[in-house]
C-alpha cells in the first residue's frame, strides 16, 4: 500500500467536487491512481518527493494541490529502478501556468537533490519564443538570485547546468535532423498541439534510456491541427483512462469541458482550468473573453478550443464540425469502434472522380444510400514525386495499416488515369453504377482513358441516361448541396468509415460566401491541405437524388 499525503488530499477532494472534475480526470483517479495505491509493489520515493516539493516552494513558488498530485507519481518506481509513469500528459486551458507547472520539477531533476548525473532536459516546442518562454521560467529565477545559485548552477539565456551533477536543461527548436545522439534524461514538449507530424518528436526521443530514470513531460492545450500526434496522443489516453493496458507508462492528465454546453455556466469551468480556484487574474480574464464572446461571435472557436480545450473552427467556414466526422467515422468514438457498414454489393451507387492534378493528387469513390444513410467508399492516390509532398502534414508511412487502407502513394512522375479510371471501372462491376459525375474539364483530358474502358455514353439531353455526366458549373454545386451535406453530417447520416484520409480532407476544406453570396468549397492552404478526397465525395453527393430507388407498380 502507498500513502501520500497530496495525494490522499487531492483525492478527497475529488470525492467532495466532483462536479468540478472532468471526466478524463474522474477516470484518471478510478481506473489508474486508486488501484495503483493498493499495490505493494510500487517503491514511492517519498523522501525525493519531499526534498522536491520544499525545493520548488523555496526558489519558484507556493505550489496547487493538483501539482503536488501530479509531481507525487513522478517518483514512484518498480522493483527494476525504472518509473511507474514514463510519459505525463498535461492538458490545461490557456493561463493555468503550464510552464510554471513544468520548470521547477525539472530543474529539481538536475539538482544534487536528485541526484543523477548527465540528466539532461531538452524543453521543446514548435516555435522558438514558446520553448524559451518555458525555460524563462528557471532562468528568470536564476537571474534573480544570482548569489544563491553561482555556486551550484551555470546559466546563460539559451541553457542552464547544475554544477553537481552536471545536468543541463536547454530549450531547442532547431532543425530536429541536427538532435540525433542526444543523451537525455527527460524531454519536455511544449503546445504538443502545435505539431502536425511526430518527424521532430521522434528525434528527441531518441535519446531517452541512456540516463536512467527516462522520462516525457507533455504540456499543451488544444489546437486547430486534427489528425497530429495530439489527437492521436489522446486516442491512446482515452484508451489507457478506460481501463485497456498501460504498457507505455502513460499519466495522462487532462482537463476539458464534458460538454460545450457547460461553457455557459462559469461553474464548470474548473473542468478545464484546475488552477482557477487559486487564480482570480485567470478567472476575472476568462470572463472578459468569455462576455466578448457573447458580442463577437468569431472569438468563440478560439475561446473554446485554447479556454476550454473542446476544439471549434468557425461555423460559417468549415464542412462540419470535428466531432461530426468522428462520428461519421466510429459508432463509439472512445471506444473506436467502426460504423457498420451493409454488403454493398449489387446496390445502387453514383461515382465520383476528381483528378485535378495527377502530378498530386486524384480520388475516387463510391456513394451509396441504405435508409437515411449515405455511405461514401472510396481510394486516394498520391504522388510522391509531387512538389510539396514532403511538406504535406499528414502520415502517408501508415499506408496499409487500420484507418490507413484507402489510399496509394505512387512513386512514378504522375499518377496514372487509367489506373484511377480502371479502378472504378473494375470495382463498380460489383454495384449497380447509375452514374460517374466529374467536372467537364476534367472529363475533356480524360475522355479517350474512358472511351478504352468502353464508357462513351455521356450523360446529356439527348442521352439522359447515359453514364458518364459532366459537371459543367463545378463552382455552382456547393452553393446547391453544401446546406444538404452539412445536415447529413449533424444528423449523423454519412458513414465514411475509419478513414483518416478522409476525415483529413474534409477538415482541410472550408465553405466561404463570395461577394455574390454564392458559396463554394476551397481549400484552407492551396498547398499543403489536400482536399481531393472530399471533393470527389462532393461530386458523387451531387448525383444523390439518383440513389432514391422507384417503385413503380404496373
Amino acid at each position: 500500500m502507498i500513502y501520500c499525503k497530496e495525494i490522499d488530499e487531492y483525492i478527497k477532494k475529488y470525492e467532495k467536487e466532483k462536479v468540478h472534475f472532468n471526466k478524463e480526470r474522474k477516470l484518471l483517479i478510478e481506473n489508474i491512481v486508486k488501484p495503483l495505491l493498493k499495490r505493494d509493489d510500487i517503491l514511492f520515493d517519498e523522501e525525493t518527493y519531499r526534498n522536491c516539493i520544499k525545493f520548488c516552494e523555496k526558489w519558484f513558488y507556493e505550489l496547487f494541490p493538483y501539482q503536488k498530485f501530479i509531481y507525487a507519481f513522478v517518483f514512484m518506481y518498480d522493483k527494476n529502478d525504472i518509473p511507474i509513469f514514463r510519459t505525463f500528459i498535461i492538458e490545461m486551458g490557456r493561463g493555468n501556468g503550464k510552464d510554471g507547472m513544468i520548470m521547477p520539477l525539472v530543474t529539481f531533476l538536475t539538482t544534487k537533490y536528485y541526484g543523477v548525473k548527465g540528466y539532461n532536459i531538452d524543453i521543446v516546442a514548435t516555435a522558438e519564443e514558446q520553448a524559451q518562454d518555458t525555460y524563462n521560467v528557471l532562468y528568470d529565477v536564476l537571474d534573480e538570485n544570482k548569489d544563491k545559485f553561482i555556486k551550484s548552477f551555470y546559466w546563460n539565456k539559451e541553457y542552464s547546468i547544475s554544477k553537481a551533477t552536471k545536468s543541463r536543461i536547454k530549450y531547442n527548436t532547431s532543425n530536429a535532423k541536427t538532435k540525433d545522439g542526444k543523451k537525455d534524461g527527460a524531454v519536455v514538449y511544449n503546445e504538443y498541439h502545435g505539431y502536425e507530424t511526430d518527424a521532430q518528436i521522434k528525434v528527441f526521443q531518441s535519446g531517452l534510456g541512456k540516463v536512467k530514470h527516462p522520462r516525457i513531460f507533455i504540456i499543451t492545450t488544444q489546437g486547430d491541427i486534427r489528425e497530429g500526434p495530439l489527437d492521436e496522443l489522446l486516442s491512446v489516453c482515452d484508451g489507457v483512462l478506460n481501463g485497456e493496458s498501460n504498457e507505455l507508462r502513460y499519466f495522462p492528465f487532462l482537463c476539458k469541458l464534458d460538454d460545450a454546453k457547460e461553457v455557459d455556466n462559469p461553474d464548470m469551468w474548473h473542468k478545464a482550468n484546475p488552477s482557477l480556484e487559486y487564480m482570480q487574474t485567470l478567472k476575472d480574464n476568462m470572463m472578459i473573453d468569455y462576455l466578448e464572446m457573447q458580442k463577437f461571435p468569431s472569438k468563440k472557436p478560439e475561446f473554446m478550443t485554447k479556454r476550454m480545450n473542446i476544439p471549434q473552427q468557425k461555423k460559417d467556414e468549415v464542412v462540419t464540425s470535428w466531432d461530426n466526422l468522428l462520428l461519421a467515422s466510429y459508432k463509439d468514438v472512445e471506444k473506436k469502434i467502426e460504423r457498420d457498414k451493409p454488403k454493398l454489393e449489387g446496390r445502387l451507387t453514383v461515382a465520383g472522380i476528381d483528378m485535378a492534378s495527377l502530378n498530386d493528387f486524384a480520388s475516387a469513390g463510391f456513394l451509396f444510400k441504405e435508409g437515411e444513410e449515405y455511405i461514401w467508399i472510396h481510394k486516394t492516390w498520391i504522388c510522391s514525386n509531387g512538389r510539396f509532398y514532403k511538406d504535406i502534414k499528414f502520415p502517408f508511412h501508415l499506408a496499409g495499416e487500420y484507418g490507413y487502407r484507402d489510399f496509394e502513394v505512387v512513386n512514378t512522375s504522375t499518377i496514372s488515369e487509367d489506373e484511377v479510371i480502371g479502378w472504378v471501372v473494375n470495382e463498380m462491376c460489383k454495384y449497380r453504377l447509375c452514374r460517374i459525375k466529374m467536372d467537364t474539364y476534367q472529363f475533356k483530358l480524360y475522355k479517350k482513358t474512358f472511351e478504352k474502358y468502353g464508357i462513351t455514353e455521356y450523360n446529356e439531353k439527348k442521352n439522359p441516361t447515359g453514364t458518364l455526366e459532366m459537371i459543367r458549373y463545378p463552382a455552382s454545386i456547393a452553393a446547391i448541396y453544401a446546406p444538404k451535406i452539412e445536415v447529413e453530417f449533424e444528423e449523423k447520416r454519412i458513414n465514411i468509415g475509419n478513414s483518416a484520409i478522409m476525415r483529413w480532407a474534409v477538415n482541410n476544406t472550408k465553405l466561404i460566401t463570395g461577394k455574390d453570396g454564392n458559396k463554394r468549397y476551397v481549400k484552407i492552404e492551396p498547398k499543403l491541405r489536400k482536399n481531393d478526397t472530399f471533393m470527389a465525395f462532393l461530386a458523387a453527393f451531387s448525383g444523390n437524388e439518383l440513389l432514391d430507388e422507384q417503385v413503380i407498380y404496373v
